[in-house]
């Protein structure tokens, strides 16, 4: 395997992690920030600054290729300036990865959604991910290249948990009635794409998340139990003060299926519900002190 990432943040840093072993040299990435591409040129990844690196012979060698960079201005920065280059190369692949997000689906009211269900992106941002994604399939339906959409909610795992807010009094149960996200542990979005790479099957298109969608108000609730400290304050929604970006996450409530990742990429959750990923990082703490 010859692995190119466009976008070297936590998924991808994840999966990397939990790729190893792997051969010296297999895993290219790219970072928008000179300073980033130096730290990472201290680890087992070959760093890229991109934009600003011709791309194009990482991905003459390249066997799978996994973009996690979201769209900026609206386009889709790989895209932007690679488009050229994937039509010519898009029979070479293996195996292409692109993660996209469960708000492409929009707001349905708290009710479930599968990959089958309409796109009605409710904010400027799901609408940009729908275009996106339109576009990376036009790549595959036109010049065959093996495309796989991941779409994803909430992100959590290590040092993206809630017990840092909660312990230092930031955190807020933003209460709205009949609201629910789901969310999913990066661990089990590395190991979806492992098995992903392993079953490649071009044109698929995966929800990767939970079996537990619930209130965000009940997963800060859990946190401060575990801590054993007071609950965070209850907000209504309307009483809350929300920039525009944390606002827009509430405009959309549903219950995202992840039936098709489990049956179709035999993939086994560590963590299908918030409390056992909550638990699993508690005790992490715990055993560092």
């Amino acid at each position: 395997m010859k692995l190119v990432i466009f976008g070297m943040g936590y998924s991808a840093a994840t999966l990397v992690r939990e790729m190893r072993p792997y051969p010296a040299g297999s895993v290219i990435g790219t970072t928008r920030s000179p300073q980033k591409a130096e730290i990472l040129g201290k680890t087992s990844i070959y760093p890229r600054v991109f934009p600003g690196t011709d791309m194009r012979p990482d991905l003459e060698k390249a066997t799978h290729v996994l973009i996690t960079a979201g769209p900026e201005d609206g386009a889709d920065p790989v895209l932007k300036h690679l488009r050229p280059v994937f039509e010519e190369l898009a029979g070479s692949f293996k195996w292409v990865g692109y993660l996209s997000t469960t708000g492409v689906y929009g707001d349905h009211q708290g009710g479930w959604v599968d990959e089958t269900a309409p796109l009605t992106p409710a904010t400027k941002r799901g609408r940009a991910r729908v275009q996106t994604e339109m576009e990376w399939n036009e790549l595959y339906r036109l010049k065959g290249l093996p495309l796989h959409i991941f779409r994803l909610p909430g992100i959590y795992g290590p040092g993206r948990g809630p017990f840092a807010k909660v312990r230092n009094g930031t955190a807020r149960r933003i209460i709205k009635e009949g609201q629910v996200f789901s969310r999913i542990h990066v661990e089990d979005i590395a190991q979806a794409l492992m098995a992903s790479m392993k079953r490649p099957r071009p044109g698929a298109i995966y929800n990767l998340c939970d079996d537990d969608p619930a209130p965000p108000q009940d997963v800060l609730t859990y946190a401060a139990e575990l801590l054993g400290v007071d609950l965070p304050p209850a907000v209504p929604f309307e009483e809350a003060e929300l920039t525009p970006m944390a606002r827009s996450f509430y405009a959309e409530s549903k219950r995202v299926d992840n039936s098709l990742m489990k049956r179709e990429l035999g993939v086994k959750l560590h963590y299908p519900t918030y409390r056992a990923g909550l638990d699993a990082l508690f005790a992490a703490e715990q055993a560092k002190g």
